[in-house]
């Protein structure tokens, strides 16, 4: 068995493959065999210390595998099923224990490589058009990083459910990925004002919602794209945490709204995660949403796998192979 840890946090060197030996699990866990294991930017939070973790530790939000024992009390799953979870510490693994209440069944027809690519992001698109803004047919949304992980899923299934959907790529390279991802007008930050082409794309209206998963680099000229009343959704910092020192801004611009949301306050329960991951899957298996694993690195290589997603060379989701 091994596992990736980290002693300090920092960078990518602090990453650090390790053999070690598993117990067998306690009352209400099961010990799973990991199959894939999904990467996201809040791995990169967790080890610069952006996010704090007790130390040492090991990163990682997101997995699918086969349960290989279960432990007293366990009634949910059994020795053999495959399960995907996200939202425990401690994927970077070849096996761990869990506890049984985190684990989502997966269904026939979606291979556990899909299920970890897929989960934690379509998780996050779930709540960004369901619950923290309730998508209505013919909204405009603007969505920077529209071929990553959660960009991908969230044009996609906002195209679904009848938006008119705005997406921003930080390359040439990435323009026609967005433009499969369902989005009606992609622009280039690299080369194109998001502002004025956002406001070009709404004939000057803006668009009600936005969501933002970069953070500094983009939050305030992302407001410039809403219209008056408009939701700012910012819901990760690719480039940075953001601050708003000045709420006076908001009234400004035109008495906006700003969220900043996070999965796990909308999978609270193990019926919400369930159900939430039930509609997801449903998606996926109607091939409304189609998950794009665009990079894998085995786990021996996870710095390499960091390296490549914070320096945006990543398309659509990324896994870890144990």
């Amino acid at each position: 068995m091994q596992k990736i840890v980290i002693n300090q946090t920092g960078g990518t060197e602090q990453l650090n493959l390790v053999d070690f030996e598993l117990g067998t699990p306690g009352a209400g866990e099961v010990q799973i065999k990991h199959t894939a294991i999904g990467l996201n930017f809040i791995d990169v939070y967790f080890r610069t210390g952006l996010y704090p973790a007790e130390k040492p530790f090991t990163p990682g939000m997101e997995a699918a595998g086969i349960v290989e024992q279960v432990g007293e009390g366990v009634t949910n799953v059994k020795s053999g099923d495959r399960v995907v979870y996200c939202g425990a510490l401690g994927a970077y693994a070849t096996h761990r224990n869990i506890a049984a209440d985190k684990l989502v069944p997966i269904p026939d027809g979606v291979s556990d490589d899909i299920s970890a690519a897929s989960l934690l992001k379509g998780l996050t698109a779930h709540y960004l058009l369901f619950l923290t803004y309730k998508l209505k047919k013919g909204d405009a949304m603007f969505v920077q990083a529209a071929a990553g992980g959660v960009g991908s899923i969230l044009c996609q299934w906002g195209k679904h459910l009848g938006g008119y959907v705005i997406g921003a790529v930080g390359s040439d390279e990435k323009v026609p990925l967005a433009k499969e991802n369902g989005c009606d007008v992609v622009i280039n930050l690299s080369n194109e004002d998001f502002v004025e082409k956002v406001r070009e794309a709404t004939d000057g209206k803006g668009v009600p919602v936005v969501y933002d998963s970069l953070g500094k680099d983009t939050f305030e000229k992302s407001l410039d794209c809403l219209q008056p009343h408009g939701l700012m959704v910012s819901y990760g910092n690719a480039t940075g945490p953001v601050s708003i020192p000045d709420l006076g801004i908001l009234s400004r611009k035109g008495s906006l709204y700003v969220v900043r949301p996070k999965l796990f306050d909308y999978t609270n329960t193990h019926e919400e995660l369930v159900n939430n991951a039930n509609a997801l899957f449903d998606v996926i298996q109607k091939n409304v949403v189609k998950v794009n694993i665009g990079q894998k690195f085995d786990l021996k290589d996870i710095a390499k796998a960091h390296n490549a997603l914070e320096n945006r060379q990543t398309t659509g989701s990324t896994i870890i192979l144990p």
